[in-house]
């Protein structure tokens, strides 16, 4: 097939990949137009975006929603949702300007911060085993400004997540039912619990409900003879003029009005979701989501290739004994990037699952990255390059081995979620507003939240590092590191701190801590 016909039909295929847009006024959307509006608009994102996904979102809504003086490129009813930041942005980018520029803009926000990372582990390939005593103090008042950090992270998501008492009831049970067991499919498990819940509490119960009123008001008003005066007149002007079966039509009519008005009530919360949806403030120009997008074929088609994929993973993981260990990395790596729906702070307990237990990385040298990782800007998710350049080199250290296992964990860990934000991203334009999905999503949403609070727990029982204990202790063991916790989500939350400044502020705090107290 010659070059140029398959170029044809590629774009034909996924027109937002050929440069042009759907429509007849295509000509100002060339790709080189394209990307030069997004690059001024997030050049900067990938060295200035610190704190994490609750930070990451209040800047991308004040960028793109708000516009900040710009024009808006989306409203707040377009895109797929979901707490990860680098999906969240993808798919902004996506709608606005189709997949080049957004796999563009996707490099600019994750490269900066996925170079220092693996610049952190080639210096870490060379540490000794045992550090320096003031070393471990300053990584543990990382660890315990962390802390803070992702505990101000879940208080801000539940604010959002939680919208009535089911949804507040979800975020405990994420939170509580994440302490107690941690396994490949337990996570999944419960995403899938708090959906069906959520679709029964929202669509299913009100009927319930109503069905049981309809009945009760029944066997009440069960003979008695007087009927409300304007019905009667009603039904006996039908009776007289058409007969028996037309007033029993028009009272199953009137009762479908009754059931209609109900669900548009305005104390259902999904009622509330759909007016919001058809909202649309004055002036304002809702954004076109399928001028680049793919058709409902093609995302159907990427979704089942990615279920092929994943399968093949699966099938590797269960039937090879001894498989090479850049496979089993790749394999952990796109599995956690598959199962995980919360971002950066929920795959942390899973990652160190998925490394730390094989032997592929020392327990003192995760919690290392760890810390420091939360003061780098971009993606949390690029921990797993500094993860994997030392996992694919823990039985003898090469450049070739470290830069392979960074690249790996990488494309493991960044692949499903962009490849099912492609896929998805059609479906969502067709199913955004059906009470089923919008239920989904509102359980989905709440019980991830709750897992924030799981990873919170687990940072905190080893984020205190020894000389004698440098796999990492609890940080309750010193009522200093809590102090220092304390501290940092008061200065983010009340006085506006940047994140990354408190996180240093917290390493500086435990080397006074040693100055002060343990110091010989």
């Amino acid at each position: 097939m010659p070059a140029s016909a398959l170029y044809a039909m590629i774009r034909h295929f996924i027109p937002g990949l050929g440069g042009q847009e759907i429509g007849p006024d295509s000509a100002p959307h060339k790709l080189k137009n394209r990307l030069l509006d997004v690059l001024a608009r997030t050049y900067d994102l990938g060295f200035t975006a610190f704190g994490g996904p609750p930070v990451h979102f209040q800047i991308f809504h004040r960028r793109f929603v708000d516009g900040m003086g710009k024009t808006p490129w989306i409203d707040e009813q377009t895109v797929l949702p979901g707490p990860g930041s680098t999906k969240m942005l993808f798919a902004i980018v996506s709608i606005h300007a189709g997949y080049i520029p957004a796999m563009a803009v996707f490099l600019i926000w994750s490269l900066p911060s996925a170079l220092g990372m693996y610049g952190l582990a080639l210096g870490v390939h060379r540490l000794k085993e045992t550090l320096p005593a003031p070393v471990y103090a300053f990584l543990s008042g990382l660890n315990a400004a962390t802390v803070g950090v992702i505990s101000l992270a879940a208080v801000q998501l539940s604010r959002k997540a939680i919208t009535d008492k089911l949804t507040r009831a979800l975020v405990v049970f994420g939170g509580c039912a994440g302490l107690l067991y941690n396994a490949l499919w337990y996570f999944p498990a419960l995403l899938v619990g708090a959906s069906i819940v959520t679709i029964f509490w929202d669509i299913y119960l009100p009927q319930i409900r109503r069905y049981l009123k309809k009945k009760h008001v029944s066997v009440e008003n069960l003979g008695r003879a007087e009927v409300p005066e304007e019905t009667e007149i009603i039904e006996m002007s039908r009776m007289t003029e058409e007969g028996q079966s037309i007033h029993s039509v028009q009272q199953r009519s009137l009762s479908r009005t009754s059931v209609k008005s109900t669900l548009s009530s305005p104390s259902s919360p999904l009622a509330d979701n759909a007016e919001s949806s058809a909202e649309q403030s004055p002036g304002q120009t809702l954004v076109d989501a399928s001028r680049y997008g793919l058709s409902v074929a093609a995302g159907l088609t990427l979704f089942i290739l990615f279920l092929m994929v994943f399968s093949a993973l699966i099938g590797l993981r269960s039937g090879l004994a001894h498989p090479p260990l850049s496979l089993a990395l790749f394999n952990n790596m796109f599995l956690a990037g598959t199962i995980i729906f919360g971002g950066g702070p929920v795959v942390i307990p899973l990652l160190r699952e998925y490394v730390v237990q094989p032997g592929w990385v020392t327990p003192r040298d995760f919690i290392l990255g760890l810390a420091i990782a939360q003061a780098f800007p971009g993606p949390n998710f690029n921990f797993a390059v500094y993860l994997g350049s030392l996992a694919l080199a823990f039985d003898g250290y090469t450049p070739a081995k470290s830069f392979l296992g960074a690249i790996l964990s990488f494309l493991g860990l960044f692949t499903p979620g962009i490849w099912l934000c492609i896929a998805f991203q059609s479906l969502w334009r067709m199913l955004r507003k059906k009470r089923i999905v919008t239920s989904l999503l509102r359980g989905v949403n709440a019980t991830a939240v709750g897992f924030i609070y799981t990873a919170v727990y687990r940072i905190w029982q080893v984020g205190y590092l020894t000389p004698t204990q440098n796999q990492g202790i609890s940080l309750a063991n010193e009522p200093w590191w809590l102090l220092v916790s304390a501290t940092t989500f008061t200065l983010v939350e009340w006085y506006h701190f940047p994140p990354a400044v408190v996180i240093i502020l917290g390493g500086l705090a435990g080397l006074g801590w040693w100055g002060a107290v343990k110091r010989d």
